[in-house]
């Protein structure tokens, strides 16, 4: 049954139905179109268009039918989208009762709200999968405390950094992205329903019944804007692609640090797979794929944006190519999310290796020319004194800046004392980070105390 097609001669071809058709992927929809159905019922009793014994006897109707959708039984054919196969199951069962449900309303507001229904719902799920990640890697990092490992610029050794900090950085990636979230969803909670095709309807719709009978909680304000606005979906898209590239950064790490030449990481056999040809092969395929996967988020944002940019108002049938790369987006930044956390719960750092590796490459240099600028050099002259410190350990075969003797020091500047070697280990050298949002042990305490409170905090906030 279609929605239309009194205006028309002639039946629609069967390529352009299959071209147009929707329901292959917006029948995921149904839950929400039947709750959707049910307020529409509700606000058509109220303005008189359907009776109460007739509204009861639709949502009866619709009881039913989410039964069915939940048990995969409901009846779809070769519908048009999954509007007209709610609808048309009800005629089927209800007659001109059925029928009576077009009133006042277009598929127009109708998709607009369910689609809202949906990324509400999903962008919920998201928000408990991310705090749930952030756990792991507190818990994580509360293990690891005091570890201490090289931390990188450019991929090359740069100043050694407690494990814990560099887990942490992560945790201030995904905060702003339950954020993110948290933003969007607030800009998806308004009800478009009443808007009709474009410009309202001509009957005395409870606008606000609509939107509390569906949880929202407000309605939308301009009926142009309501029916053609896909913004919340393309916050919602930007909020996955990235949350995408956090954790595809994590995952580089990951697999970085798994290999033999870094080390630092191990994962369970559960989480890594084998080789077909090669029987040594412990493979991190799972973070590898969450690289792969996003670009296959930002592709989704990208496409929503492009569709979107060339429409006149209001709505245009491209709308229709909004909802597969929000629904592949929702589900893949779920599965994401998950593994992630689930994969992490099983690392185990090699804390004497990433000590070992924070011992390589001179991360100690700065802090080499942080001791003569104490003694009075200003740093442009320290820091080349620093490097010609560097350049002697290579000269001699790599040897550490602490091998040099006192004299080799002092042959580059005599403010040189025995005090240094001790502005040069690693310990002191973490130590002396000593400000807030520094990695000295401390302040890393300080991190996670606030880490933890937030995520108390927030995971409260998810259960109302």
């Amino acid at each position: 049954m279609k929605l239309w097609g009194g205006r028309f001669g002639k039946e629609t071809e069967h390529i352009v139905h299959e071209f147009t058709s929707s329901l292959r992927f917006d029948r995921r929809l149904a839950r929400q179109d039947l709750r959707v159905t049910k307020a529409h019922a509700l606000a058509l009793r109220e303005c008189g268009v359907l009776s109460p014994e007739e509204c009861e006897r639709v949502l009866s109707a619709l009881e039913d039918m989410g039964r069915e959708v939940e048990e995969d039984t409901f009846p779809f054919a070769d519908d048009e989208d999954v509007h007209s196969a709610v609808e048309r199951v009800l005629v089927e069962r209800l007659g001109e009762v059925g029928a009576k449900l077009r009133t006042a309303r277009s598929r127009n507001d109708q998709v607009a709200a369910d689609l809202r229904l949906y990324l509400m719902e999903e962008t919920t799920e998201i928000l408990h999968l991310l705090v749930g990640l952030m756990q792991v890697l507190v818990e994580l990092a509360e293990e690891n405390l005091g570890v201490i490992m090289p931390g990188f610029t450019h991929l090359q050794p740069a100043q050694p950094v407690l494990l814990s900090h560099h887990l942490l950085a992560y945790f201030e990636m995904f905060r702003r992205d339950v954020e993110r979230f948290a933003q969007a969803r607030s800009r998806m909670d308004k009800c478009p329903l009443g808007s009709g095709a474009l410009a309202g309807v001509g009957y005395p719709l409870d606008r606000w019944l609509l939107a509390e009978e569906l949880g929202f909680g407000g309605i939308t304000s301009n009926s142009m804007d309501a029916v053609s606005d896909r913004d919340f979906a393309a916050d919602f898209l930007y909020a996955a692609a990235l949350t995408s590239v956090h954790l595809s950064r994590l995952a580089e790490e990951i697999v970085l640090w798994m290999n033999p030449r870094f080390a630092f990481l191990r994962l369970d056999e559960a989480y890594t797979t084998g080789s077909s040809l090669m029987p040594q092969k412990a493979n991190p395929d799972l973070a590898e794929l969450i690289r792969g996967k996003t670009g296959r988020m930002v592709g989704h944002l990208v496409s929503l944006l492009v569709m979107l940019k060339g429409q006149p108002l209001t709505y245009n049938r491209d709308l229709q190519e909004d909802k597969e790369g929000v629904f592949d987006a929702a589900e893949q930044l779920r599965s994401m999310l998950e593994i992630t956390a689930a994969a992490l719960r099983t690392a185990e750092f090699d804390r004497e290796r990433m000590e070992e590796a924070a011992l390589e490459g001179y991360l100690n240099a700065t802090d080499l020319a942080d001791y003569l600028v104490a003694k009075g050099i200003p740093f442009l002259m320290a820091h080349e004194k620093a490097g010609k410190a560097v350049r002697l350990c290579l000269e001699r075969g790599g040897i550490p800046l602490e091998s040099l003797s006192l004299d080799d020091l002092r042959a580059i500047d005599p403010s040189f004392e025995e005090d240094v070697y001790r502005c040069l280990s690693l310990q002191e050298c973490v130590r002396a980070r000593d400000l807030p949002g520094g990695t000295a042990p401390g302040r890393v305490e300080e991190a996670l105390r606030e880490a933890r409170g937030w995520l108390e905090t927030e995971s409260l906030r998810l259960q109302r």
